[in-house]
C-alpha cells in the first residue's frame, strides 16, 4: 500500500506503515496500558502519539484498539481481521453485491485481499476464478482455498482462460492490478456486470508522467451497461466492527482460511516489503519485531 502513497511524502519522513503496537504507557483513557492497537505509526519500534490528533494517516482516523480475537494471532489485525479484510468485505460485497450462481473473477487472488474476496464470494454461492503470478500461488487457490479455477497470468492468455473456464461470462470482476489484465477480464463480462477497482498495482512503479497505455474499456462498459467502481475503505471506518465481526465468526466456524507470510526482526523490514513487491508473499505479508 505505501507504493502509491509514497509520491506524496517528502524523502527523510518515517517510512509510512501500518503496525500493531502495546501500550506502554498512557495519558489517555481509552487506552490503557496492556492493550494492543493498531495505528500507522510507521517503520519504527517505539512510537508517541496523541491518539485524539495522529496526524496524516492512510485510513486510520485513530488507533484502533484490537477486540478479543478469541485466541487467534494479533498479526490477524494487520490482515484478515483488520484494513485487509475490510476491504474484501465492504469492497466486494458492497460494490459488487454477489448473487448465488455469479461468476466472480479476482486478480491479485493470492494477496492478502484477494484470497480473502474469492473466499467471501464462494460463501454466497459463486464460481470464483482466480488470476496470480505463480504456479504456487495457482496451486494454494485451487487446493486450499477450493477456487474453481485459477491461472498464472504471466504464462496464461487470459481471453482464452475466461472462455474456457466460465464461457457462460463474467458477472463480478475485483480488480486488484488494472492495466492489460483487468481490460481482459472486462471484456469478458457479462451483460450489467459490475467491477470493484481496489488497486491498479501493474502501474504502481511506472513514471507518473507515462503511464501504461491499455486496450480501451469504454466501449464495453457502454454495450454492456457494466458498473465500475473505485473505493477506498475508509469509506467504512463507521461499520469497521461489523466487518472484523463477520471476518472473525467465519474463521471460527472454518469457512474463511488465511495465510500469512512471516518476516522475524526489525532489521529484515526493507527485505520483507521488496519481497512483498515482487509479489513473493501469500497472503499477508507482515513483519515480527
Amino acid at each position: 500500500m505505501a507504493r502509491p502513497f509514497s509520491n506524496n511524502f517528502p524523502t527523510g519522513v518515517t517510512m509510512t506503515g501500518t503496525q500493531v503496537a502495546k501500550v506502554t504507557e498512557s495519558c489517555h483513557p481509552e487506552y490503557k496500558v496492556g492493550m494492543h492497537v493498531v495505528g500507522d505509526f510507521g517503520w519504527q519500534t517505539r512510537a508517541v502519539v496523541n491518539a485524539d490528533d495522529p496526524g496524516a494517516s492512510l485510513w486510520l482516523e485513530k488507533p484502533y484498539i484490537i477486540p478479543d480475537f478469541s485466541g487467534l494471532p494479533l498479526s490477524l489485525a494487520l490482515g484478515v481481521l483488520g484494513m485487509p479484510g475490510n476491504t474484501a468485505y465492504f469492497g466486494f460485497l458492497e460494490i459488487c453485491d454477489p448473487k448465488p450462481g455469479d461468476v466472480v473473477v479476482v486478480s491479485g487472488a493470492a494477496g492478502a485481499v484477494g484470497s480473502h474476496v474469492g473466499q467471501i464470494a464462494q460463501l454466497k454461492g459463486c464460481k470464483v476464478i482466480g488470476f496470480t503470478g505463480s504456479d504456487e500461488k495457482v496451486k494454494w487457490l485451487v487446493d486450499e482455498l477450493r477456487f474453481d479455477a485459477a491461472f498464472n497470468y504471466k504464462t496464461t492468455d487470459v481471453v482464452e482462460a475466461l472462455k474456457q473456464s466460465t464461457p457462460e461470462g463474467v458477472d463480478c470482476y475485483f480488480d486488484n492490478v488494472g492495466g492489460a489484465l483487468s481490460s481482459a477480464v472486462i471484456s469478458q463480462m457479462r451483460f450489467r456486470g459490475r467491477i470493484s477497482v481496489c488497486g491498479s498495482i501493474s502501474s504502481y512503479n511506472a513514471d507518473i508522467s507515462k503511464l501504461p497505455q491499455a486496450p480501451d474499456i469504454q466501449r464495453t462498459v457502454l454495450r454492456k451497461e457494466l458498473k465500475m467502481e473505485g473505493f477506498s475503505v475508509k469509506y467504512w471506518n463507521d461499520r469497521w466492527d461489523e466487518g472484523i465481526k463477520q471476518n472473525l465468526q467465519w474463521i471460527k466456524e472454518g469457512k474463511l482460511v488465511y495465510r500469512e507470510t512471516v518476516t522475524e526482526g526489525f532489521e529484515n523490514m526493507t527485505k520483507a516489503f521488496i519481497g512483498m513487491l515482487r509479489g513473493e508473499n501469500i497472503g499477508k505479508a507482515v513483519v515480527k519485531v
